[in-house]
């Protein structure tokens, strides 16, 4: 299948294309990109750096990718910044590749949608299915898991891990690790439950469910430490996976404390 190249967009010779690519007016393409089959560039995008993207990704205009990392350590070294396929990269959206101190990748999965102004910097990790809403924000080095979705007009902090099938409730600023399917909000974010809604809709089972809540509550009850509750949960419903995925997630190792709900006193 031939290229689709509009005569006034800008593709070094070395750049790689796939089968199919649709690169529209005024793009400009560097040498060390590679564009999967069926990649399409509206019009005004620039795409730079160690860039790979997917098959099927469509990036719409403004966006800019691969270019060099807003971090004052980068020092020029060759990252990488991977996006897989099927994306949706909306206007204005910004992805920067890794460096050396955070692994040398950025990696972004299959099946996104990043809407108008979204900014994923240096070393993210983000995963499949990832809702990211306008003008929301990854600091460096911040890992998001599957099907999560991180609200309009929010910031993630550095180093921040954000678990599978959470919600962040928009202008929210996340500074602690998010839980798998818990959801958060406020300014300075705090824990108010789990992401029922996402979890309905992707088909999850109400025993599953009902397992997840139970979990929850046993494990941000106040009685006891958290290692204590960890524990307690990990034996009365560490046959669960969904629960099993949260409890491996809290005893992983991280830089970052856990965000927690707003206990009243």
């Amino acid at each position: 299948m031939a290229h689709n190249i509009h005569p006034t967009a800008i593709i070094d010779p070395a750049t790689q294309l796939g089968e199919g690519v649709d690169i529209g007016s005024y793009c400009v393409v560097g040498p060390d990109v590679r564009l999967g089959d069926g990649v399409r560039l509206i019009a005004h995008v620039v795409v730079d750096g160690r860039t790979t993207i997917g098959a099927g990704t469509v990036l719409y205009p403004f966006a800019s990718i691969g270019q060099r990392p807003q971090d004052l350590k980068y020092h020029g070294e060759p990252s990488m910044l991977e996006i897989g396929a099927n994306n949706q990269i909306r206007e204005y959206v910004t992805m920067n590749p890794g460096t050396e101190g955070g692994g040398m990748v950025t990696k972004v999965g299959d099946n996104g949608l990043f809407m108008v102004g979204v900014h994923v910097a240096h070393d993210c990790q983000v995963g499949n299915n990832v809702v990211m809403a306008n003008n929301a924000t990854l600091a460096g080095h911040v890992h998001v898991g599957d099907f999560a979705v991180i609200g309009g007009l929010s910031a993630v902090h550095q180093f921040v891990r954000i678990g599978a099938h959470a919600m962040i409730g928009g202008m929210s600023g996340v500074e602690s690790d998010v839980i798998p399917y818990g959801m958060v909000k406020g300014d300075r974010a705090y824990l108010a439950g789990l992401n029922i809604v996402g979890l309905e809709r992707r088909g999850f089972s109400r025993e599953d469910i009902h397992a997840l809540r139970s979990a929850y509550r046993m494990l941000f009850s106040k009685e006891g430490t958290m290692a204590e509750r960890l524990e307690d949960v990990a034996e009365h419903y560490g046959s669960r996976s969904l629960v099993e995925g949260m409890v491996d997630f809290i005893r992983s190792r991280t830089s970052r404390a856990l965000c927690q709900p707003e206990h009243e006193e």
